[in-house]
């Protein structure tokens, strides 16, 4: 476990091997769909694959958004437009938004596809690679939008190790891509809000730390949440509220102590899950701070 959870970094070998796989994969595609963490959208993006893929028409799928605060998730939207992106939120279990999606796909490269009209190519499928963070739900929309014909799901980092192409139909075809992280986390705070979406193995976590630090996050972003939902009254120590949380809950060890992991195991999982409400971490960039 590392010393200190504002210190997290993994960075498996197998994920320099992806990165090298992908810059070599780019030259063959017409389009990035990278997807997103609908309550980390800027945490989750990759710098290295935006300044790999920055001359490729991007689509930000915005994913988990049934997760999120709903109250910023189209100003998230508005904010990837500006940046020059095609952007969508998205709940990648259900089909609801696949019929928008590849309407992008086609706005995204129509001036390839006019192109390759001029000089007579008909019928060449648009190659798209899906790319983004372990566990923000690739190979869950890949499923969804081929309708379960394509590749591997886990709730584990990692899952999809090798490059897979999936036919979607005669207009697209989709490179799945194995989710990479990158070697440093400019600032700390990326590291823990990635930790707690399981995009980081918890195995080299410290999960009580963790959970004292989303604790911290949602008492100055949502201080209401865990107040109401584990009946806690105290507002500023983060390390009493985990004991009441623990208490609350019931657990308890032999001797009539508190549970101090077993009660962070469940605030962490239940964040997870959703069952705190829809929750934001990030804020957006000079605009509205969720507070």
């Amino acid at each position: 476990m590392p010393e200190n959870i504002n210190n997290i970094n993994w960075y498996p070998g197998h994920m320099t091997k992806a990165k090298r796989l992908m810059t070599e994969e780019l030259k063959l595609v017409d389009l990035i769909i990278e997807l997103v963490d609908a309550r980390a959208p800027l945490s989750t993006r990759n710098p290295d694959l935006i300044n790999m893929a920055s001359n490729k028409s991007r689509i930000i799928l915005l994913n988990k958004a049934d997760l999120s605060d709903k109250r910023f998730l189209n100003d998230w939207i508005k904010y990837f437009k500006n940046e020059g992106s095609f952007a969508i939120g998205l709940d990648s279990r259900t089909g609801k938004s696949m019929a928008e999606i590849r309407q992008l796909v086609n706005e995204a490269c129509a001036e390839k596809i006019e192109r390759y009209r001029k000089r007579g190519i008909k019928n060449r499928p648009i190659r798209a690679m899906v790319a983004g963070i372990p566990n923000v739900g690739k190979s869950t929309f890949i499923n969804t939008l081929t309708k379960n014909k394509g590749a591997k799901t886990g709730n584990k980092p990692g899952v999809t190790r090798g490059k897979q192409w999936i036919r979607v139909d005669k207009d697209i075809d989709l490179l799945d891509t194995p989710g990479i992280l990158w070697p440093k986390f400019s600032d700390e705070k990326i590291g823990i809000k990635l930790a707690l979406i399981g995009s980081i193995n918890d195995d080299i976590l410290n999960m009580e730390d963790l959970a004292y630090e989303l604790i911290k996050i949602l008492f100055a972003k949502y201080p209401e949440v865990i107040k109401e939902r584990y009946e806690v009254s105290e507002s500023e120590d983060p390390y009493k509220a985990l004991e009441e949380i623990a208490i609350n809950r019931k657990c308890i060890k032999k001797g009539n102590t508190a549970d101090i992991a077993k009660a962070a195991d469940l605030l962490i999982d239940e964040f997870r899950s959703g069952k705190l409400g829809y929750i934001t971490l990030d804020n957006i960039p000079g605009g509205i701070e969720n507070e």
